[in-house]
């Protein structure tokens, strides 16, 4: 490699680089616009207002995902890569606000999560506000990373659009299934700033994101194809929620139950929360590399 190569290399980082600076920058100006009731540098600066922090900094994780679907996959020269970058970023801001509001309205409904953050700090649901949008982020990343024949941003556009809407419907019904394996109210003790209930929630979340990004990943071969391994990958994330739950259980936290360590006792335990969460997440990894 040469001095020439070298020079090319490092002008393209820094231009990738730039570029994800940018859509930040965009994202952060349209998350303050679409939130007028707060002030998101007073919230993290002045308030240290850590429930927000974590809702936050999962948007910008989320943001970060969508920014490198357009990277990793395949280049089109400098130019249409910034084109690309810029172009899904806008994007991927659209789709993570919206992923926001769904989460406020139909997975958390029965509270406000504005409220909860802001005005409660509650952390539990800060946390799963920012995996909501780290679900969302993985899912474009998905979408966005293969090439389809049919090429052109508009078939791009459409294309991450419907993947990150099945998506949304995916991760709904997957709060709905956690909400079924688990002998507590998720909602109730999230509400009651069960900072632990909020943890293994947003693992879970997490984790079916990912065996979803991972069923749409790839090459665009048709949507019956595409949608079929996506749907597969969902079977086995909701197959994965209560044996992974099962396995905490018996081999992660032996001799414990984890519903005690995280609703029945005084101060819920946040470390065991931890634990459950990875083992989701773990198990939805371990399941994309044997497959």
């Amino acid at each position: 490699m040469n001095f020439s190569d070298i020079s090319t290399i490092l002008y393209d980082a820094i231009a990738y680089i730039a570029a994800g600076f940018v859509i930040f920058f965009l994202g952060k100006l349209v998350y303050q616009l679409v939130n007028k009731s707060f002030n998101v540098k007073e919230e993290l600066v002045e308030k240290d207002n850590l429930a927000f922090a974590f809702a936050h900094t999962g948007y910008f994780i989320g943001l970060l995902l969508a920014v490198g679907s357009a990277i990793v996959g395949p280049t089109r020269g400098l130019v249409n890569d910034m084109i690309d970058i810029l172009a899904y970023g806008v994007l991927a801001i659209i789709l993570l606000n919206l992923s926001i509001w769904i989460n406020d309205k139909i997975i958390l409904r029965k509270f406000s999560v504005k409220k909860e953050i802001i005005k409660d700090r509650n952390s539990g649901t800060g946390v799963i506000e920012g995996a909501v949008s780290i679900a969302s982020g993985l899912i474009i990343f998905g979408a966005v990373s293969g090439e389809s024949e049919l090429g052109g941003w508009g078939f791009g556009f459409l294309s991450a659009t419907v993947f990150w809407a099945a998506g949304q419907i995916a991760i709904i019904i997957a709060a709905a299934i956690y909400q079924l394996i688990t002998p507590y109210d998720v909602h109730e003790h999230i509400e009651k700033d069960n900072v632990a209930v909020g943890v293994g929630f947003a693992g879970a979340l997490i984790a079916i994101a990912n065996l979803i990004r991972y069923g749409i990943a790839g090459d665009f071969e048709g949507w019956g194809v595409t949608f079929s391994e996506a749907g597969f990958e969902l079977v086995l994330g909701i197959i994965l929620l209560p044996v992974m739950r099962f396995l905490t259980d018996k081999i992660l936290l032996p001799g414990q139950r984890l519903t005690d360590e995280i609703v029945n006792q005084e101060k819920p335990n946040v470390g065991a929360a931890i634990i459950e969460a990875f083992a989701y997440i773990g198990g939805s990894v371990l399941i994309t590399w044997c497959l």
